[in-house]
Order: structure tokens, then C-alpha cells, then sequence
């Protein structure tokens, strides 16, 4: 064998060890369970987010290689934190579906932070703190808002909070839907609303029984829960909070020019109006970013006004 060879040799060995960032290859993080937005279970993918990111590695001509990672409901853990983690780590070079929120931007107040859990970790990996970099927007490309859902029995209409008095309310405790229904009108519907705890999927279910008359809930939840029961009572008020958040891909401050690049060819997608279908595609109600593209800081006094 000659020297070549053994150097070739060498060099794919050192590559296959270490997180593929190969030019021709767009590395992209997901979160394996949120859906409509992005689903992983054995050898399924689907969701609106891995769309959008197969749409815009296309328009780049690179070839999408998806490391799915899991969000756990847990108040230790931070989605910011654990974005950054693989970001730093060279897991991957963007993650799609991250809310642009300036608290969630730029450099985090903690110098580290350990991996989330992500397909082919080991044990050494969940150990490891990961030096955190400073995390940089793409432009946004669909907006995620809270909407009102309404019972079966509820025909009110709804066109603002004012309208939910005298209605039973149900909310996910600790949740920002909690927090505007709580505070709305210096606390006018504390009495009105019962709790439930997230994470355990039963806020909708009690809804459909009757429980409850309406809920605030992010619209992709309502989304997901019409495409997984076609028969369900539960019917969109139209009420759209005013607060939404605009959805992209962030990526480190080093990956500026993979930013542009994305920037660019999201722009071509929604210029060409080919981003709605693929929400559409996925049972997913879409809307368009709204301004400004990045959310400021979110206060209580925000909250209080309708």
C-alpha cells in the first residue's frame, strides 16, 4: 500500500469519527417530537420543519443530513441552552424551528452547557459540558401564534379576550397561554380557569368531553390534534393572539456565511410562495412571519394588554 493511500486512509478514518460538516452536506438539528413540526420514530421522519429544511438544502444544492435530538419536559433543561450545545459541539450546522426571540440570541449567560439527548449519544457525551458560542438568526419564515379553541357546545364568537367572560376556561399551567389568561384584566378570569398540568396530554381530551368551554393553545398543538382525530368537536375561534413568535434557523456566529446562504434561498422559497404548501402538506396552518422579524423582550406588562 503506498504513502498515498495510507494518508487517504488516515483521513477518512479521522473524518468518520468526528460530526460530519462536509461542504456538500447541510447538517441540520430537529427535535424528534414535536408534531407536525418535526416527528422521528425507528425509520419515520416527517414534519413541516424538515420540509422547510430539505426545501432550502435543494436550493443550496447541498444533501440534508438530519441529527434528530429530544426535548424533555423538564424545568432544569433549556431548549436555548441545549440548541447551543449542539451548535458548539458540531453536532450540527443550523437548527430549524427555533423561535426568534432576542432573550434567546447571541451569546448565552452561561459559559456551558451539556448536550441534550440526540441520536448516537453515549454515555461520555450526557457527561460533557459544551462551551456555548453566541447564536445568530436566520430570517424567518412561518410565524407560530396562540389561538382560542373553542368546544363543541360554545358559539360564542370570539374576536377578542374580552369575549371569553362568562366562558369556563382551561389552560396548561405555567405555559404562556397560563400567564395572559391569568393576568388579562388584573386577574378577571383567575375564577374561571382550571389548570392542568403540561406535558401529559390532557387539556385537549377534556376539552372534547365538555369539561371546559374554550382554551388558549398554540395553534400548531390544535393542528396536531385535528390531523390525529378528524372526527374532533373542537372548533378554531379565528382569534389569533397578537403576540406570535416568527419561526427560523439559528446557527453559531461563526456559520455567518451558511447564514446568508440561508437567508438567501428561504427568501427565493417564500418569494416563489413555496413554504405554504409545505405546511399545508403537513396538516399545518400556516402563516406568514410577521414584523418585526425578531421578537424584543417579553415583559408582564406585554401581557397585561390586550
Amino acid at each position: 500500500m503506498n504513502l498515498w493511500m495510507v494518508a487517504a486512509l488516515a483521513a477518512l478514518a479521522s473524518a468518520s469519527s468526528l460530526p460530519s460538516r462536509a461542504a456538500e452536506t447541510l447538517t441540520v438539528c430537529l427535535d424528534e417530537d414535536i408534531p407536525l413540526f418535526s416527528v422521528h420514530h425507528g425509520k419515520d421522519s416527517s414534519g413541516f420543519q424538515l420540509a422547510v429544511a430539505e426545501a432550502v438544502a435543494k436550493q443550496l444544492g447541498r444533501t440534508l443530513q438530519v441529527r434528530w435530538f429530544e426535548t424533555k419536559l423538564d424545568p432544569d433543561d433549556s431548549t436555548v441552552l441545549g440548541a447551543d450545545a449542539l451548535l458548539s459541539d458540531g453536532r450540527c450546522q443550523l437548527v430549524a424551528g427555533y423561535p426568534l426571540v432576542r432573550d434567546a440570541l447571541g451569546k448565552p449567560g452561561m459559559p456551558s452547557a451539556r448536550l441534550p439527548d440526540f441520536d448516537g449519544a453515549t454515555l461520555a457525551d450526557r457527561r460533557r459540558r459544551i462551551p456555548l458560542g453566541a447564536l445568530v438568526p436566520s430570517r424567518a419564515y412561518h410565524s407560530e401564534p396562540l389561538t382560542i379553541v373553542l368546544g363543541a357546545t360554545t358559539t360564542k364568537p370570539i374576536a377578542t379576550l374580552a369575549d371569553l367572560r362568562g366562558l369556563r376556561l382551561g389552560v396548561e399551567a405555567s405555559t404562556l397561554g397560563d400567564a395572559i389568561l391569568m393576568l388579562y384584566d388584573e386577574g378577571a378570569y383567575v375564577r374561571q380557569i382550571t389548570h392542568f398540568i403540561p406535558g401529559r396530554g390532557d387539556l385537549l381530551p377534556h376539552l372534547e368531553k365538555g369539561d371546559f368551554d374554550a382554551t388558549l393553545i398554540d395553534l400548531r398543538r390544535f393542528d396536531a390534534w385535528r390531523a390525529e382525530h378528524p372526527e374532533t368537536t373542537l372548533r378554531p375561534s379565528g382569534y389569533y393572539y397578537r403576540i406570535s413568535f416568527n419561526m427560523g434557523f439559528v446557527g453559531l456566529s461563526t456559520e455567518g456565511a451558511l447564514i446568508e446562504q440561508v437567508n438567501d434561498a428561504l427568501g427565493k422559497l417564500l418569494e416563489k410562495d413555496e413554504i405554504a404548501p409545505l405546511a399545508k402538506a403537513n396538516h399545518l396552518t400556516y402563516l406568514p412571519p410577521t414584523s418585526p422579524e425578531i421578537l424584543e423582550h417579553l415583559t408582564l406588562a406585554d401581557l397585561r394588554q390586550e
